[in-house]
């Protein structure tokens, strides 16, 4: 069994939490916390995926 990559693993959870949080923000009806988390979800999963193509171009 493969070991568990701790900060990627972190990275995802982080993601997974703004994507939570933009669906909150809707329920809540704010415009501004929506943007907010999608962009930041947004963010982290792209640089979760740079990080990924620079591991594995190594």
């Amino acid at each position: 069994m493969k070991q568990l990559n701790v900060p990627m693993f972190l990275l995802a959870f982080l993601v997974i939490l703004m994507f939570i949080g933009s669906g909150a923000a809707i329920a809540m009806r704010n415009t501004w916390l929506i943007i907010l988390f999608l962009l930041l979800g947004f963010g982290f999963m792209g640089y979760g995926l740079t990080l990924k193509r620079k591991r594995s171009d190594s």
